[in-house]
């Protein structure tokens, strides 16, 4: 396969570059396997902007490992987050903002997670509102959401919208970058996962779920109302015995895209008025 054939007309310019690059520096961040931090990349700002749109339009760009970081969850758990270092999320925010718009066209109204304009307080909303209407709803949570996304299921979804070559070859390079754990060890993926602190992993994630459940919920389901943020979703049943049944269908829709729904997270709750 001539990699160059394919993209050799990578439309990026360098201000596409330069304003993920201003988006990155806004969000901060630690430094990535590179060791190279926010402050010591502005020093030599013009080099590293310049080197990585040279690499991104000429097609020859490919991204380094990820870092291991450990984040503590509130349980007392730990949350594994691959962090990329500064120029691969610059690079990845050119891609992400330039998919983002079309993405944004298709995606559901009952999505809320990483969406601009979007946020958990409308979706808290939307929740009481429905919950108004209705007595009961399946409280849900995917387990181990981004480690498991499908890759072959994902690109799929994505060529149904994405025609460029580019975005399809940074996207795949992307999701097979190995993950570098703090011993040092060079982690490959075996076909699934995208790493939590990616700048590209919700955008992707939410690709994901678009089919996986959203528009499944929606063409299936058309008169159960539902409200999603990421891996999270609270949907939302008339009685007891239709949220067990479309529990149940759920369950079986999740496993055929490669999920699980989390046993002790995922559970049925009656809304109190």
């Amino acid at each position: 396969m001539n990699l160059w054939n394919e993209t050799k007309s990578v439309p990026i310019s360098k201000t596409m570059v330069w304003e993920a690059y201003k988006k990155v520096k806004a969000n901060k961040g630690s430094a990535g396997v590179d060791q190279i931090s926010m402050k010591e990349f502005d020093a030599e700002r013009s080099k590293h902007l310049y080197r990585l749109w040279n690499r991104m339009a000429s097609g020859s760009y490919f991204p380094p490992p990820v870092k291991e970081v450990e984040i503590a969850k509130k349980d007392g758990k730990t949350r594994l987050l691959g962090i990329p270092t500064i120029t691969d999320r610059i690079g990845q925010m050119v891609v992400k903002d330039y998919l983002e718009p079309r993405f944004e066209a298709i995606f559901s109204t009952n999505s809320y997670g990483y969406r601009p304009s979007r946020n958990a307080h409308q979706a808290l909303a939307m929740v009481r509102d429905n919950c108004r209407r209705t007595d009961w709803v399946i409280d849900l949570d995917i387990k181990g959401f981004f480690d498991n996304i499908d890759h072959g299921k994902l690109l799929r979804a994505l060529e149904k919208h994405v025609n460029e070559n580019w975005c399809l070859f940074y996207i795949k390079r992307w999701l097979n970058a190995p993950v570098q754990t703090k011993s040092g060890e060079l982690v490959h993926k075996q076909g699934k996962g995208t790493p939590q602190g990616g700048v590209i992993s919700p955008l992707l994630a939410n690709l994901f779920l678009h089919y996986a459940m959203d528009k499944w919920l929606e063409l299936k389901h058309k008169t159960v109302n539902f409200v999603r943020y990421a891996d999270d979703a609270i949907i939302h049943c008339e009685s007891k015995a239709q949220a067990e049944r479309l529990l149940e269908k759920l369950r079986v829709r999740l496993e055929d895209c490669g999920l699980e729904l989390h046993p002790e997270k995922t559970k049925l709750v009656y809304c109190l008025d």
